[in-house]
């Protein structure tokens, strides 16, 4: 019982626990999970590829089992499950997961399908080129230490004398205890183009380096989405890589169908399973969480990939590719974590530092294999300096050897009578008599010349580190002579990240907004044009005290500016605001924006970009007016932004785009419009708290009805013209009630002041018509009204062209879309043609313009933007 315990020793279990462990997480990482960042090899790959090298399993060679490689490398280096050594090697084989395979495989070796490749003992292997002349080479010079295997009967290399960066070249991944390595496969002929730019510029940065080493080249291909990614794990050590697949949408043509349009795949992004990316992109088409997609299907074979992703008719081709990049791994990011063993401890490195480590590396192993060729050449000469004393004193030395009683003693005599080393010594005695020739003998002298010659050339270079260097750049040299290859994965110059934007097609877009505060959107092409006064269709289910107050067309990419009667404004992007059918409702817009109850949204503009010399123009119902950038409201809060500074009573009321060259014309509800222009002289630029100027003189009883923009071409160099009202006016046919009113002048284009009244009645009305005036004028009279006792007013005045649309909207909530060229062309003084069919006491109160199919610049106006070149067509002839 007293031995028993005199063997137990105390121990501390808290600092027992931490050395083990210690101990264990050292082994884990250093033999096991980690490469070095000298030949970027960890253990096991370092030692199937002796093991091969010892078989002569070469490229040259005829292939072996790979079970007979697997088991020579258990038996004699790696005391490890055979599946772990398998599983590396058959990694080292496959073309999809090294960009540069060091093993070259015959048989089944897996597949991007995530295959698994047949057993070893079908598979054969040897080594590829690349591994011998990159990784192999003079490892037989004493370039590297070697150390005892794990029963101490065999020796290992540490590390392979690689002639190439092989650890960007193939990169690796591994997780060892608390850390992990994830480094990207490069191209080789740009990382040997970085090695030497190293060389001849010691000092170069990691940025610097980037201009040879452009980023991570997969051998699945793909593409890489912008540089910043690149360039931070190049100078940090770590970064997230955005790598997306290749696609194209191409047309294929179907026998007895219609063409459809399709997303063809020919590249994955790295380590992406094909077979489960198919099945994930099923999976979401059947979960309707993407729509548009008829069939997938995987065309792929042996001369490369291809999955076909067949859209139906209707579908949107890009959407549903931002869709998928969005939702599967068809974009993804491979998370660079530069982590290796430098001197046998984990560091993150820095492009630079990967190629110094290597460089330095290099370096010794060229220093190594000089001192070896070296000293076999200094002990070569020696024997051969032996070998010509002997031929000198050819007869004498015979002599001695014929009369000697054994070889030691020829060997001591030779070494006492001739001051010969003992090598030497050896040397003569073991030399054939064949070797005794003229012939022979000049062999001999011609031998010692050229090694005395290599000797010393040998020992130059061990002198000097830049014949070192320049040793290193043709071996690399020639190694990209031979096996660089092009590069495979693009990198596009632009960010990975996919907005919501992204995913939403930019179809257009009606907006509605009822004077309760019901908001919904729909598309234009729920109404088709309409002839000239029909009834039009029911746009929205509104209560019997509520009415349709704001209505305005758009894209659904655009950003929604929503100005309150209080001067505060609110933001959507047009796709936010809920998509409803014809006769529903809408949704409380107070859902969607944190708008007070006594707040009331008093104008809507849709704006596609913001831009610093486009302004929106501000009028008040109390008839102030001003202009503010349009880049001021590019950064709107969510609880909104002040957009205006009111007087007491007064309410913000109408907004619009316009430009400093452009001109304003506003008009009131008894028929008034006054033109002027937008300039820094008639409007200056004012800040958003800020109150305007007065836009127009009222009288007593009349108020604003609206006002829009007169872009700056339509009035280029006619300023005679619009500011002298008798010599602007123009010959038209005024047809109302069948009659046709003649008035003077003698041109009959556009564009036209589009005048519509609550009663249903519209016309065009030229541009000259309405003269430049000062601001805050009386104006000139618009239109005169159909019946001066009834309460018909003006509803809106807006500025069209002739291949434009609008789109009425009366306060029941039916719309009618019809074409501007089928209203008549009139004067001021007229009351105008029937536009609108309207019932009882319904009425019109709102004109939205359709947005073109091309938006040549979304952000001019509700006008698309006019060349220079067309202007003449607006002008009066003379």
């Amino acid at each position: 019982m007293t031995t028993s315990q005199e063997r137990i020793i105390p121990t501390n279990l808290r600092n027992e626990v931490s050395r083990s462990y210690l101990e264990y997480a050292m082994s884990v990482i250093v033999g096991r999970a980690l490469p070095d960042a000298r030949d970027g090899l960890k253990p096991v790959h370092r030692r199937i590829l002796y093991a091969m090298y010892e078989l002569g399993l070469t490229a040259d060679k005829p292939f072996r089992k790979c079970a007979r490689v697997v088991g020579e490398v258990l038996g004699k280096y790696h005391p490890h499950g055979d599946t772990a050594v398998y599983d590396a090697l058959v990694r080292m084989a496959q073309e999809f997961s090294m960009r540069a395979p060091l093993i070259q495989g015959h048989g089944n070796f897996g597949s991007v399908d995530n295959d698994p490749p047949a057993a070893m003992r079908y598979t054969e292997c040897r080594l590829q080129s690349l591994a011998s002349m990159a990784l192999l080479q003079d490892i037989e010079s004493e370039t590297v230490d070697f150390i005892n295997n794990f029963d101490g009967s065999q020796q290992e290399p540490t590390v392979m004398p690689a002639v190439v960066p092989q650890l960007l070249l193939n990169g690796s991944s591994g997780i060892a205890v608390g850390m992990a390595t994830n480094i990207p496969p490069h191209n080789l002929g740009e990382l040997i183009d970085g090695v030497v730019a190293m060389i001849h510029k010691p000092e170069i940065t990691s940025e610097e380096l980037i201009e040879y080493i452009h980023g991570p080249d997969f051998p699945t291909g793909g593409q890489i989405l912008g540089t910043s990614a690149i360039k931070e794990a190049y100078t940090l050590g770590r970064g997230s890589i955005a790598v997306r697949s290749v696609a194209s949408i191409e047309t294929i043509e179907q026998r007895g169908r219609p063409d459809r349009e399709a997303i063809i795949i020919t590249e994955l992004p790295y380590q992406i399973n094909k077979a489960a990316l198919v099945e994930k992109i099923a999976e979401l088409v059947n979960d309707k969480r993407i729509t548009g997609i008829a069939d997938i299907r995987d065309e792929s074979d042996r001369d490369g990939m291809r999955i076909v992703i067949e859209l139906k008719l209707d579908a949107y081709p890009q959407v549903i590719l931002n869709n998928l990049y969005k939702q599967t791994p068809l974009q993804t990011n491979f998370g660079a974590n530069m982590l290796a063993l430098v001197n046998g401890e984990p560091h993150v490195l820095n492009l630079k530092q990967f190629l110094q480590v290597f460089l330095d590396f290099r370096i010794e192993v060229i220093t190594r294999r000089t001192q070896y060729e070296l000293r076999k050449s200094e002990e070569r000469d020696h024997l051969l300096q032996g070998l010509l004393i002997a031929l000198s004193h050819l007869d004498a030395i015979i002599s001695l050897i014929r009369h000697s009683a054994d070889i030691p003693t020829a060997k001591i005599q030779l070494i006492n009578v001739y001051g010969l080393s003992e090598p030497q010594s050896d040397a003569i005695l073991q030399m054939q008599l064949r070797r005794l020739t003229a012939l022979e003998s000049d062999k001999i002298h011609k031998e010692h010349k050229a090694l005395q010659e290599k000797i010393t050339d040998l020992q130059d270079i061990l002198l000097k580190r830049e014949r070192i260097l320049k040793i290193i750049e043709t071996e690399v040299t020639q190694i990209k002579a031979n096996h660089a290859t092009p590069r495979r994965t693009i990198i596009a110059h632009m960010e990975g990240d996919i907005d919501d934007i992204d995913l939403i097609a930019n179809d257009k877009a009606i907006i509605l907004l009822t004077e309760q505060g019901y908001i919904k959107r729909m598309p234009v092409n729920t109404f088709e044009a309409q002839s000239r006064a029909t009834r039009g269709k029911a746009a929205a289910k509104v209560k019997n005290d509520d009415t349709v107050e704001h209505f305005l067309s758009c894209c659904d990419h655009d950003s929604v500016l929503f100005f309150s009667d209080r001067g505060v404004v609110y933001c959507l992007k047009a796709y936010q605001i809920t998509m409803g059918s014809r006769t529903s409702r809408g949704t409380p817009i107070v859902q969607m924006l944190p708008i007070p109850k006594k707040e009331k949204i008093t104008s809507i503009i849709p704006v596609n970009e913001f831009t610093d010399d486009e302004y929106l123009v501000m009028l008040t119902q109390g008839g102030n007016i001003k202009k503010t950038s349009l880049s001021a409201f590019s950064n709107i809060r969510a609880n909104g932004l002040i957009a205006i500074s009111l007087e007491k009573g007064d309410q913000l009321r109408w907004v619009r785009k316009a430009k400093a060259e452009d001109s304003i014309i506003v008009g009131s509800r008894n028929g008034m419009a006054i033109h002027f222009r937008c300039n820094h002289e008639q409007l200056r630029p004012l800040g958003r708290a800020t109150r305007g100027v007065r836009a127009m003189k009222l009288k007593k009883g009349d108020q604003l009805v609206g006002m829009d923009i007169i872009p700056a071409v339509i009035i280029a160099d006619v300023p005679s013209i619009l500011e002298n009202e008798h010599e602007g006016e123009m010959e038209i046919e005024d047809i109302v009630n069948g009659e046709t009113i003649e008035v003077s002048g003698n041109s009959n284009y556009g564009p036209w002041v589009l005048v519509i009244t609550n009663g249903g009645y519209g016309k065009r009305v030229p541009m000259p018509h309405f003269r430049l005036q000062n601001r805050a004028g009386q104006g000139l009279m618009v239109t005169k009204f159909k019946n001066s006792k009834t309460k018909d007013k003006l509803a809106s005045l807006q500025i069209v062209k002739d291949e434009d649309e609008i789109m009425m909207v009366t306060n029941r909530g039916i719309i009618i879309r019809q074409a501007v060229n089928a209203i008549s062309i009139q004067s001021r003084s007229a009351t105008g043609v029937k536009v609108q069919r309207l019932d009882g006491d319904d009425a019109i109160t709102g004109v939205a313009i359709v947005p073109p199919d091309t938006r040549e610049d979304e952000g001019e106006s509700e006008l698309s933007q006019v060349s220079y070149s067309e202007t003449e067509s607006y002008l009066p002839e003379n």
